[in-house]
């Protein structure tokens, strides 16, 4: 009873602990995905043509093509456990295990069934057109006179190839590709209306079993997909849905077509933090990481002949004797010429903090909390009673009083490598017509030393003279060139990381064994082109005046200590830099054998990032080398 005085409509409820047939189950986010790309391959598809944006003509055919390859190769990368089927209707010949007339299931290692995608399939794939005719062929599957459906068996054998798993644990999804918009539109009377309502039906059946049909429809210039002819009905859109749709289509297909190269990482626990609230209690949390950097892969090194990973191994050796010694169990640390020693548990025992994650120590209001705070991401709490029973309660009711009273917990980090203050803000649950937009629960944020914090103005404070302090004129100019290069809906996720766009891109280039690495677009470089618009460099210049006056030139600028500190390091690297062969080097794989310092004239050279370790070092050289 007084679980659900707390939480009456069971939001703080553990997932784990869930109806295994509830709805809020098979709502969660599953963890892979199966995917159908549902082809039309009649004659239409193969004749009718569009303009690409260089202005050449291609075939909806060919079009759709390009977007299966891309989706593959993006596929790969985001989430290479899912798997995939392609997956032509309207062809010639047929394979598929429903043995069905018109539809052909295309693979590259002839089982014929869900697959992870592979480059095989993908550089297979890439050339299905110089074939097609030839080995599977395209021709109208629903003809006046004929009681073949080619659409229900597409369907039928799609729904087949999506039987696999469970819809609690993975995502199924059909991606069906047609420019026809009226499927029956060669049939009469009451055969129409027959194969029309056995088809709904059919996608039906599907959608039933957790299964979603995507519709992305192919348009000419001169004639738009009418979607409300029969797709409307199939995919259940009326009203307002149905215009968004409509709105939306040439936009899905763009964005498969250009989806960008990122990993895709799915909102789960990856631990679980134990909260000591007071003296013998304590609860248990499960933590969520919002948001993660995308990192290239691990190196792993192979050896030349084999190819196969190579281990590494440590083993001690008698200085005296050159025997293979066991590895001490102690170390010593010398302290007044004495050897103290100390055991592996004892040096544990010294680094550990405490013995608790997380330890309560007051409350603050909200006010207290400045936005220069927020140094890197939060991590999400959510309460678990899954080793301590009466979590739940217990954080619900303190979650309730810090949002009552417009507060937030401070805690102590118990991290032993980085131990640190962290504030517990609670966050309200947030829904919409469609249900829950944001969760209850809190977020950890961490707090920074004071070290971390300056202040600007100390910059500036001298014997002789005060800080700066900026007029009523320049805070204007300052707040109306803000105003006009604010970025609307800016969100960092907009923008894809240069670097790792040129490591897939190599990647992608030697697992298809292309000539050329695709080209890279970097997003993250200056529009020029918009920052010259003439309402900009207006605003621009009343700021420049306004600050440094009429008569500023650029070059009178004086350099600060660091700069020349840092541009004389540059100079350095770029004269060291140039003692080396580094192609030499790469081609050879030499470079593991120059030291960091070595290896970082080069970065600088090439104002590339020094950080990390040797192997990421190496990493980045030959990435930016193209190798």
């Amino acid at each position: 009873m007084a679980m659900m005085e707390l939480d009456p409509d069971d939001v703080f409820r553990d997932d784990d602990d869930d109806d295994p047939a509830s709805s809020f189950l098979q709502g969660r986010e599953s963890s892979k995905e199966y995917v159908v790309y549902l082809v039309d391959a009649s004659p239409k598809m193969l004749t009718t043509s569009s303009l690409t944006d260089d202005q050449n003509s291609v075939t909806h055919f060919q079009m759709t093509l390009k977007c299966i390859s891309e989706s593959l190769k993006t596929r790969i990368i985001n989430s290479s456990y899912d798997e995939v089927a392609i997956c032509f209707f309207n062809t010639q010949e047929k394979k598929n295990l429903q043995d069905l007339n018109g539809v052909f299931v295309y693979t590259a290692t002839g089982q014929d069934g869900l697959d992870r995608p592979t480059a095989r399939l993908i550089k297979n794939f890439d050339q299905i057109e110089e074939s097609f005719s030839k080995n599977i062929g395209s021709q109208y599957g629903i003809v006046s006179g004929s009681r073949e459906n080619s659409l229900y068996n597409a369907i039928w054998v799609a729904q087949a190839l999506l039987r696999k798993g469970s819809a609690k644990t993975a995502d199924k999804r059909i991606l069906l590709f047609t420019n026809e918009d009226d499927p029956f539109g060669s049939m009469k009377g009451v055969i129409k209306l027959d194969m029309t309502r056995t088809t709904l039906q059919r996608a039906k059946d599907a959608q039933d079993l957790g299964i979603s049909i995507e519709l992305l429809p192919l348009s000419t210039t001169d004639r738009e997909f009418n979607v409300s002819i029969f797709y409307a009905d199939m995919l259940g859109l009326e009203d307002d849905a149905l215009v968004e749709f409509t709105s939306s289509a040439v936009e899905r297909l763009e964005d498969l077509k250009d989806q960008l190269r990122k990993r895709m990482f799915k909102k789960r626990r990856y631990r679980t933090f134990t909260l000591s609230i007071a003296n013998g209690v304590s609860i248990e949390l499960s933590a969520y990481a919002l948001l993660r950097p995308t990192i290239p892969g691990a190196i792993t090194w192979l050896d030349s002949v084999t190819n196969l990973p190579l281990k590494a191994e440590r083993s001690l050796i008698c200085a005296d004797t050159g025997a293979l010694v066991q590895e001490a169990p102690k170390q010593f640390l010398s302290y007044r010429n004495q050897d103290i020693k100390l055991s592996v548990e004892e040096i544990s025992q010294m680094k550990r903090i405490t013995t608790v994650h997380l330890r309560l120590l007051g409350f603050k209001p909200l006010t207290c909390l400045k936005d220069y705070h927020n140094l890197k991401p939060s991590t999400f709490l959510f309460p678990t009673d899954e080793e301590m029973i009466g979590s739940t309660k217990i954080f619900i009711a303190l979650h309730r009083s810090m949002l009552r009273l417009d507060r937030f917990a401070v805690a102590f980090f118990g991290n032993s490598s980085h131990p640190q203050l962290v504030a517990l803000i609670a966050q309200d649950e947030i829904t919409s017509a469609s249900g829950q937009v944001e969760p209850p629960g809190v977020h950890m944020i961490y707090l920074p030393y004071c070290d971390d914090i300056r202040n600007p103005e100390e910059l500036h404070i001298n014997a002789t003279s005060k800080a700066p302090v900026a007029s009523d004129e320049q805070i204007k100019t300052a707040t109306a060139l803000m105003r006009r290069v604010d970025l609307k809906d800016f969100s960092v996720c907009q923008f894809s990381n240069p670097a790792l766009q040129k490591h897939y891109a190599i990647l992608q280039a030697l697992a298809l064994e292309e000539k050329e690495i695709p080209e890279i677009k970097d997003e993250t470089l200056p529009d020029e082109e918009g920052m010259a618009r003439p309402g900009i460099v207006k605003v621009v210049d009343e700021f420049r005046v306004s600050v440094y006056g009429e008569n500023y030139e650029e070059t009178d600028n004086i350099i600060s200590e660091a700069s020349k500190k840092r541009k004389a390091i540059a100079d350095k690297a770029v004269h060291e830099s140039a003692n080396y062969n580094w192609e030499d080097l790469a081609d050879n794989a030499k470079l593991k054998d120059l030291t960091v310092a070595e290896l970082k004239y080069y970065l600088t050279a090439h104002k590339l990032p020094v950080a990390g370790k040797k192997e990421a070092l190496i990493s980045r050289i030959l990435t930016h080398m193209g190798k």
